[in-house]
């Protein structure tokens, strides 16, 4: 019920749930982590490109499964957290999430092909 999974030269242990081992993450979730990561590299891209200070940022992705099986993602809900330096730049924020989501995440694009991806913008 684990597996290890080797990729240019990482490894990215893989593992059912609490109840069998717990040491890695489900297949499933890398799903969700896929997309935090695709997203949140173009974002701080995009900002860093437009000059836009934060001081944090962070995402919180879940999803909510169909009730058969095979129980794959119906919704997917995303939230960005951000604090801006200047709250002014909440244009380019959303410019920037925008751009990501419709031009640049390949995962983002890849999930809508069976999940209805729900994105929002929290500022801290």
């Amino acid at each position: 019920m684990r597996f290890d999974a080797h990729q240019n030269g990482k490894t990215i242990r893989i593992d059912g749930d609490a109840e069998h081992v717990s040491t890695g993450i489900k297949p499933k979730a890398l799903i969700l982590t896929s997309l935090a990561g695709c997203t949140g590299i173009d974002i701080v891209d995009l900002l860093n490109k437009m000059r836009v200070q934060f001081s944090h940022f962070s995402m919180k992705v879940d999803g909510e499964l169909t009730d058969d099986y095979p129980k794959t993602y119906k919704v997917v809900h995303l939230t960005y957290h951000i604090k801006l330096a200047n709250p002014a730049d909440k244009d380019k924020m959303e410019k920037a999430v925008n751009l990501s989501q419709e031009k640049y995440c390949g995962v983002s694009d890849m999930v809508r092909k069976f999940a209805d991806l729900k994105v929002k913008i929290e500022y801290l």
